[in-house]
């Protein structure tokens, strides 16, 4: 009785309100192109409503369109657009609507201000008609299909088992470093260490290349042909009983080889010495005998004082420990971030194709 009510008040409504029309302003609502005031549709359709508002340039328009017309016709969009023609201007607001109330629905006027004016549209209304549901066919309507079962082929799973593996690898990986840089373990070498030449053959091919520098034998380079001779035993008395013999005089040298060799050995190096400190510091001149003689007590005393043992040396291989230096550090630290966004990416990536998968 109350809906019946409403409905008798809306129509008079309806046709006693009309489209607002004074010397400045025009305000209307229509349907389509063809200005009609009642539209029919079948329920659930959308429809354009038009919304007009001409007035002279220069008035202060605003056109109230609510989100829902009634409680059953609701507005989707709206989209308002102005023009300015011969003096006025036309407010257009175009209203998609729709309802899903089978019956003939009115709607009430459209509200505008115009210099804080009140006006109001004419009434339009909607015819709605529900589908029309074929009775003579009932029992051809069925129930939804049963769900296919679809057998899942290598396509289908492939990429998540190469992600899967991916993951794995990179997770292991990460894993390592982590506990590389926890523990802070030095780097470890092995390493080949080569034993060098004997000392006594070092200086003996030393000795017989200062004997065949043809520059060596005048006399004018006899200090460096003694500067030669004397530099060469020195570094072999020094790999040979590890003393700084570079660096000590004559004196001090025959002081340190008493502890080790026989008086003829100390007697034929300390007269070779005692020369070179001459024709070094004294610019003597030795005569080529003195040279020659000298040249083979150098080479008797390294064949006389020589270790048999070095020559028997062999490679070994020793374990060298490094300690990580803080660049080392940075690069590990660089490269669990690396790895864990690399990580963080397959796990997403393989979740999205679980997902497709198993959707």
């Amino acid at each position: 009785m109350k809906k019946k009510v409403l409905y008798i008040i809306a129509v008079i409504f309806a046709f006693t309100v009309q489209p607002v029309m004074s010397q400045n302003v025009l305000f209307n609502a229509y349907f389509d192109s063809v200005h009609i005031d009642t539209k029919e549709m079948r329920i659930g359709e959308q429809v354009k409503l038009t919304v007009e508002l001409s007035v002279d340039t220069g008035y202060v328009v605003d056109v109230k369109i609510p989100n829902s017309l009634t409680n059953d016709i609701e507005v989707l969009d709206k989209k308002e657009h102005t023009t300015t023609d011969n003096g006025r201007d036309v407010y257009m607001n175009e209203c998609t609507i729709t309802s899903f109330l089978d019956a003939h629905q009115v709607i009430p006027p459209i509200i505008a201000t115009v210099n804080d004016d009140i006006y109001y549209t004419n009434s339009t209304s909607l015819l709605v008609n529900s589908v029309p549901i074929d009775t003579a066919n009932l029992k051809n309507i069925k129930g939804f299909n049963p769900v296919w079962e679809v057998e899942l082929t290598w396509e289908d799973y492939r990429d998540t088992v190469y992600l899967s593996f991916l993951l794995l690898v990179f997770a292991i990986l990460l894993y390592w470093i982590v506990v590389r840089y926890i523990k802070n373990k030095p780097i470890m070498h092995t390493v080949k260490v080569k034993p060098r030449d004997p000392s006594h053959l070092t200086a003996l091919q030393k000795i017989d290349e200062i004997n065949n520098d043809q520059a060596l034998q005048g006399e004018e380079s006899v200090k460096d042909y003694y500067t030669r001779l004397t530099d060469t035993l020195r570094e072999y008395m020094q790999n040979r009983y590890n003393f700084n013999a570079a660096d000590m005089t004559t004196a001090e040298i025959i002081d340190n080889l008493l502890r080790f060799n026989d008086q003829e050995a100390i007697r034929e190096v300390k007269e070779l010495l005692e020369v070179a400190d001459l024709v070094k510091f004294a610019k003597m001149q030795p005569s080529q005998h003195e040279n020659y003689r000298n040249m083979h007590n150098a080479i008797d005393f390294v064949n006389a004082t020589k270790n048999l043992e070095e020559e028997n040396l062999i490679a070994v291989e020793t374990k060298v420990l490094y300690e990580r230096s803080m660049t080392q550090k940075r690069w590990l630290i660089a490269a669990i971030a690396v790895v864990t966004s690399i990580v963080i990416a397959v796990i997403t990536l393989l979740v999205i194709d679980l997902g497709h998968l198993i959707g």
